[in-house]
């Protein structure tokens, strides 16, 4: 048997909510219109001062949202994100959403947006999900702004002895643009510049967005802008946005998007929208000034961290939680039974039909990140998120899993119910807050460079097994070298399996994980260990969401989801 559910479309459900003026919001903070500047009726971002007069209070409680590893199918870790900070909101706990922004190339592809779903989203839903404020627009130009500077400085003389060959920096869009990947600039003789290979990334994966989103302040962001290394001198020397002497005018470029966007959820539950840095090449977190922001203003922050807990939660601890100096009391581990019987092997198109042998196959990947999760030795949830497909029989089945297992569990129904469906993933949630545990992270990072990446890969993901290529043992003594081994390590792997192969689902055993490269992020403070086939410029599919948009003659958005 089936729950049989009519719940119109995301955005049809957004545009017939009645928004609170964010003023109104801010209110429910403790702030005054004074405190936020105003981006019309319903955004406003945090002014400055504000943020300053927050370090001053008190960090409420933070828990995290992750979830195993995505399929096609669909998991709803922002859905669940935002339908338990309302469910806390009526439970009565002065609760703070803290999530990330979209980028466009997702939005206009395949992925679409990233502000929940069904009766559990953040508003106003358009703007979040095309322009919002601005930030990301505001993180291109800094990113581009740098790749002119440095190209002009070459064409001027080259004072700083750059080697056109080597310089790392790559532009930027905010969107997916398979055709810059590999480009060839300053062509057309002496005065067009000078000729060399480049190419773009989407915008969300530049190292601006990454300081940006781990800075602590201003002073810190432009410290982290200033170690940034952009590319290497004809003697093999690093050189970085200090020494081309434009660190200001990228901090300038910057003190705006630098600021969180507030904005509210259909249930009118604060939300702390800001940053949003690529989950398998950065680290996949919203920024440490929303999230300490939301501490200082909430009794509870809900939080998520990008694609399953191998890949955001992982980094959530090991770079985000340093910065931030706080750790979940709690994490949510989102599961679908869908996403769970294509992980046992069953085709996209067969999900509706009941299946417990794709499931108890496919079960095996939600208990990795289970195990993952105690080995940091922090208290959690698992949330079933409920599909209409989902059948009784196999719901059961989870249940009882969990049971068998001393497994905390909760059923979830907040695309369907909205904060109502999220009650009892509330509660459970709570009482595992009540524990007192002491976060373990699972590496050092005095550590050498391999011994941690060896760490995250047979703790983490189940490997065997490391094995660098000769490209990142060469990579490996350009850090060490240089003094880059004490950062800890950001995975750029792919989302779909534990492993670097994308088509090994469920939990695969044996393995060797393959780390093509080793790349120096200084500026971010994290070295990105490159695995499999990652892009930083993502295609468009073959019909791309964009086809199905439009906007009707009241100005109303159309097809954006």
């Amino acid at each position: 048997m089936t729950i049989k559910t009519k719940v119109p479309s995301d955005i049809d459900i957004a545009q017939q909510a009645k928004m609170k003026p964010i003023v109104h919001i801010a209110e429910q903070l403790g702030l005054s219109e004074e405190d936020v500047e105003l981006y019309g009726k319903y955004k406003a971002k945090l002014s400055y001062d504000t943020l300053l007069q927050l370090q001053k209070q008190k960090d409420g409680k933070v828990i995290l949202v992750t979830a195993i590893n995505p399929t096609p199918a669909g998991e709803g870790k922002s859905t669940v994100t935002v339908g338990l900070g309302d469910a806390l909101t009526r439970l009565g706990r002065k609760t703070v959403i803290a999530m990330r922004e979209p980028s466009l190339g997702p939005v206009m592809g395949v992925k679409g947006g990233a502000t929940g779903g069904g009766y559990a989203q953040v508003l106003p839903m358009e703007d979040i999900n095309l322009h919002f404020t601005g930030d990301i627009h505001a993180i291109t130009a800094a990113n581009n702004a740098l790749a002119a500077l440095i190209d002009n400085h070459i064409h001027q003389g080259n004072l700083l002895n750059i080697d056109p060959r080597r310089v790392l920096w790559k532009r930027t869009l905010d969107m997916n643009d398979r055709a810059l990947r590999n480009v060839v600039i300053g062509l057309g003789g002496p005065v067009q510049g000078v000729p060399r290979e480049d190419g773009f990334d989407i915008s969300v994966a530049s190292e601006i967005m990454a300081v940006l989103c781990l800075a602590k302040d201003l002073e810190d962001l432009k410290t982290r802008l200033s170690a940034i290394v952009f590319g290497y001198t004809y003697d093999r020397k690093p050189v970085t946005v200090k020494d081309l002497g434009v660190a200001g005018a990228l901090t300038l470029l910057l003190k705006d998007a630098f600021k969180p966007n507030l904005v509210q959820t259909l249930e009118h539950t604060p939300a702390l929208v800001h940053g949003g840095p690529f989950a398998n090449i950065a680290h996949g977190c919203n920024s440490v000034m929303a999230t300490k922001a939301a501490a200082k203003l909430g009794d509870i922050v809900v939080t998520e961290a990008g694609f399953g807990a191998d890949l955001g939660a992982e980094k959530f601890f090991h770079i985000k939680s340093p910065v931030t100096e706080l750790n979940p009391s709690a994490v949510v581990i989102v599961a679908t039974i869908r996403a769970l019987k294509m992980h046992g092997g069953l085709a996209k198109d067969q999900l509706k039909k009941t299946d417990l042998r794709a499931l108890k196959e496919g079960i095996t990947n939600l208990e990795k990140h289970i195990d993952t999760m105690r080995q940091f030795n922090v208290p959690f949830v698992v949330a079933i998120n409920r599909f209409a497909t989902d059948s009784n029989e196999e719901i059961e089945w989870l249940e009882s899993w969990c049971s068998s297992q001393g497994i905390p569990f909760a059923l979830t129904e907040v695309w369907e119910k909205g904060g109502a469906g999220g009650e009892q993933l509330a509660e459970v949630i709570l009482a595992e807050m009540e524990q007192t545990k002491e976060v373990t992270p699972l590496y050092d990072v005095t550590q050498s460079v391999e011994e941690k990446i060896e760490q995250i890969a047979k703790k983490v993901y189940g490997a065997s097994s490391v094995e660098f290529s000769l490209k990142a043992q060469k990579s490996l003594e350009v850090v060490n070298k240089n003094g880059w081994g004490q950062y800890p390590i950001c995975m750029a792997k792919t989302q779909y399996s534990l492993s670097d192969d994308p088509k090994q689902l469920g939990r695969p055993h044996s393995f060797t994980l393959h780390i093509r490269d080793i790349v120096p992020r200084i500026g971010a403070g994290f070295l990105i260990a490159l695995t499999g086939d990652v892009m930083t410029m993502p295609g468009l599919p073959k019909e791309p969401a964009a086809y199905n948009m439009d906007v009707a003659s009241d100005g109303k958005a159309l097809g954006l989801f």
